[in-house]
C-alpha cells in the first residue's frame, strides 16, 4: 500500500473532487484501511514517496513536533523519501524536524534518498547549512536505500529526488546528482552487495503528460532493473499503472484522498508481474481509527496557541459562508483559462494591501497556480480551509507562511507577464497566472511569445485603462513566486524577462526588502485571504458574510480566443513576432542560399564530367 504528497493532511478535510464538494482524507481513516489489509496480510509493505509536509495548519509545528513523519510512522509506513516541500522551512527547518522526530522516540519510517551529492559538497567545503543537514541525516539514519523483508521476500527500496523537484526549491544550498544516474549506481550497489528479490523506488520526480518529459517514465526506461516505482511530486492520480518493460509505475494523487493498493507475483524469470491494483477512496464511508484520530487531535490542538493566536484567528473560526462552485485546485494544471479560485485569491491580495496603503494603491495582484494548494468547498469557510488554500513556506521573520510582497513593473513588463502565462505556462503549469487588475486575451494557436492579442488594466468598476509602456505600476504577489522568476525566464530563453523594481525604479536585489507589513507583522498570503473573506457582506442575515455571487461567473480576466483564422493569427503582433519572423527569414535565406550554392556546384561538376 502506498501514499505520496499527503502535505500535512493528517485530518479529513472539505474539498472539491470531480466537481463535487466532499469530505476526504484523514490519517485515522487511512489507518482503518491499512489495519483491514493487515488483517488479511500482516506482511503488507507500506511505502510513501515524499512531500508528507506543508499543506495544513499542523505544519506550523513542523520543526518542533515533526508531526507528519511521526504520523507516517504511526501508520506503520516502512519507508519514505524527501519531497521538495520538506525544504519549505529551509535546510535548518528540515534538519530541526528530523532531529525532533528522532527525539520523540516514536516509531519512524526508514528515510531514503540516493542522489544527495555529499561528495561534491565536501569537495567544495561544507557550508554551515550543509553540515547541519548532514548531521541530521546521520542522526536519523538516512540512507540511499534500505532492505525490507516481508513474508520471506526481500525488497530493496531506493529513494530519489527529481529534477523538477529541485527546481521547486528556491535557492537550494544542497547539491543533488542526476537522479537517473544515481539510481543506476544504487541499483548496481544493491545487486553487488545485497541478496534481494525485488527493487522498488520511492521517487519524488513524477509523471507528466508528455512522455519525453515524464521523469519517472524516463527512469523506468533507463533503469529496467526497477520492479516498481511509487511516483510522487506531480500529484498524478493513475487509475491504471504505467508500464515500461517489467517496470510498473503507480501514483495515488494528493492529500491522502486515495490510498494506493497493489499486489505483485514473481514470474519464472525472477521479475514481478502486477496482479491487482486499485486506488481506495478515503471518504466519509470509512470509520476513522479512534487511537489515530486522538493522536492527530493532540497535534492539531497546538495550532491555535503556537501560531494562530498572534494573527487573531482560531483554526475553527468561520470566516464566511460559500454557495459558489469553485474550480478544483487541479484545474490550474489542466485548464488554461480564467478560474474563479484564482480570481478570489488575487482579489484578496488587492483588498488586504489596499487596507494598509489606501484604496486604489494596488494596480495588479498576481497569483501563480503553483501556490494554490486547495479549493473552497460549499458551506462554511474556516481559517483552516483558507490556510489549506495557501500553505507554503516561511518568512524572513521565522514564522510559517510566505508573506506578500509589493514591486513595481512597467506597462511593457505587465504585457510580458500576460505573455508568460499565454506562452510558457503550457510548458510550466505552475506558472499559470490569475490576476486582479490585469486582463488579457490570448490565442493558443498563435506563434509562441506572440499569443496575447490584447492586454490592459481593468478596475473593480470594469473600467478599462490602457497600459503605458514606461509607467511603473504597483504589483502585489507572494514571496515564493518572486523567487521563481528566474525559472520562468529560463523557459523563454531569456526573452521574456521582467525586473521587479522599487517605486523609484531601482531594481530589487533582495525580495525581503519588498515584503509588506501589517501592524508590524509580515502580511502572510493566507492571512490576506482570511481578512478578505471576513469582509464579505452578510446577504442572508445569519450573522456570517457570504461569498459574493460575482465569483459564480467568469469576468473576462483571461479570455481564450481559440481561432485558426489567418487574420486572428497575425493581428496585433508584438516585438517577439518580428524577432522570430526575422530569425525564420534569415534561416530560410541561408537554406535557399546553400541550396543555390549546391546547385551551382553540381552544375559545375556535370560540366567538368562532360
Amino acid at each position: 500500500m502506498f501514499l505520496h504528497d499527503t502535505h500535512s493532511h493528517l485530518n479529513e478535510f472539505a474539498t472539491v473532487e470531480d466537481g463535487e464538494s466532499r469530505v476526504m482524507g484523514g490519517f485515522a481513516k487511512i489507518c482503518t484501511l491499512i489495519n483491514e489489509q493487515k488483517e488479511k496480510n500482516p506482511e503488507t509493505l507500506l511505502l510513501d514517496a515524499g512531500d508528507f509536509s506543508m499543506g495544513t495548519l499542523v505544519q506550523v509545528v513542523f520543526e518542533e513536533e515533526a508531526s507528519e513523519i511521526r504520523m507516517l510512522g504511526d501508520l506503520g509506513m516502512d519507508v519514505t523519501t524527501l519531497g521538495n516541500h520538506e525544504y519549505d522551512y529551509k535546510v535548518q527547518g528540515l534538519a530541526n524536524m528530523l532531529n525532533s522526530a528522532v527525539a520523540s522516540k516514536d516509531p519512524l519510517p526508514d528515510l531514503v534518498v540516493c542522489n544527495v551529492d555529499w561528495e561534491a559538497m565536501r569537495a567544495e567545503g561544507l557550508t554551515e547549512e550543509q553540515s547541519l543537514l548532514l548531521e541530521a541525516f546521520e542522526n536519523y539514519g538516512v540512507q540511499k536505500y534500505t532492505v525490507v523483508e516481508k513474508n520471506g521476500v526481500k525488497a530493496a527500496v531506493i529513494g530519489v529526488f527529481g529534477i523538477d523537484s529541485l527546481a521547486c526549491v528556491p535557492n537550494c544550498p544542497i547539491i543533488f546528482s542526476d537522479p537517473v544516474e544515481s539510481v543506476k549506481e544504487t541499483v548496481d550497489e544493491i545487486q553487488s552487495n545485497e541478496d534481494v528479490d525485488m527493487i522498488v523506488c520511492v521517487s519524488h520526480s513524477g509523471t507528466w503528460e508528455k512522455e519525453e518529459k515524464s521523469e519517472d517514465e524516463i527512469l523506468a526506461k533507463s533503469v529496467p532493473e526497477l520492479d516498481l516505482i511509487i511516483s510522487g511530486h506531480t500529484h498524478t492520480k493513475l487509475e491504471k499503472p504505467i508500464m515500461h518493460g517489467d517496470t510498473v509505475i503507480v501514483s495515488a494523487g494528493e492529500y491522502g484522498k486515495y490510498l494506493g493498493s497493489l499486489s505483485m507475483a514473481q514470474t519464472e524469470n525472477g521479475r514481478w508481474s502486477l496482479e491487482r491494483y486499485e486506488l481506495i477512496t478515503v471518504d466519509e464511508s470509512i470509520e476513522p481509527d479512534a487511537r489515530t484520530q486522538e493522536k492527530v487531535d493532540t497535534l492539531m490542538a497546538m495550532v491555535d496557541e503556537k501560531y494562530l493566536d498572534q494573527f487573531g484567528y482560531t483554526k475553527d473560526q468561520v470566516l464566511c459562508t460559500n454557495e459558489i462552485a469553485f474550480s478544483d485546485s487541479s484545474d490550474t494544471s489542466t485548464l488554461h483559462t480564467e478560474l474563479n479560485l484564482g480570481s478570489i485569491m488575487a482579489d484578496a491580495y488587492t483588498y488586504a494591501v489596499d487596507c494598509i496603503m489606501g484604496e486604489g494603491s494596488v494596480d495588479v495582484a498576481v497569483v501563480p497556480s503553483g501556490t494554490i494548494r486547495d479549493t473552497y468547498a460549499k458551506g462554511n469557510i474556516t481559517t483552516e480551509n483558507v490556510f489549506h488554500s495557501f500553505s507554503l513556506g516561511i518568512g524572513a521573520d521565522g514564522i510559517p507562511g510566505y508573506p506578500l510582497i509589493g514591486v513595481y513593473l512597467t506597462g511593457e513588463e505587465l504585457k510580458i507577464v500576460a505573455e508568460l502565462d499565454a506562452s510558457i505556462s503550457g510548458l510550466m503549469t505552475t506558472a499559470r497566472l490569475y490576476t486582479d487588475g490585469l486582463y488579457w486575451h490570448y490565442n493558443p494557436n498563435r506563434m509562441i511569445l506572440n499569443k496575447t492579442t490584447d492586454v490592459y488594466l481593468c478596475d473593480g468598476n470594469e473600467q478599462r485603462t490602457e497600459l503605458e509602456k514606461d509607467k511603473l505600476y504597483y504589483v502585489v504577489t507572494d514571496y515564493y513566486s518572486s523567487q521563481m522568476l528566474g525559472g520562468v525566464t529560463d523557459m523563454s530563453f531569456g526573452l521574456l524577462s521582467i525586473v521587479p523594481k522599487f517605486e523609484d525604479g531601482t531594481p530589487i536585489e533582495n525580495y525581503e526588502d519588498a515584503v509588506i507589513y501589517r501592524d508590524g507583522q509580515e502580511l502572510k498570503a493566507w492571512a490576506a485571504i482570511a481578512s478578505y473573506m471576513e469582509s464579505f457582506e452578510d446577504t442572508d442575515g445569519d450573522g456570517i458574510g457570504n461569498v459574493p455571487e460575482k465569483y459564480g461567473t467568469l469576468e473576462g480576466r483571461k479570455v481564450v480566443e481559440d481561432s485558426k483564422n489567418i487574420l486572428d493569427l497575425l493581428k496585433n503582433p508584438n516585438k517577439f513576432f518580428f524577432m522570430i519572423l526575422a530569425v525564420v527569414l534569415v534561416v530560410l535565406a541561408l537554406v535557399v542560399g546553400v541550396a543555390v550554392l549546391i546547385c551551382k556546384i553540381v552544375r559545375k561538376i556535370r560540366r567538368v564530367r562532360k
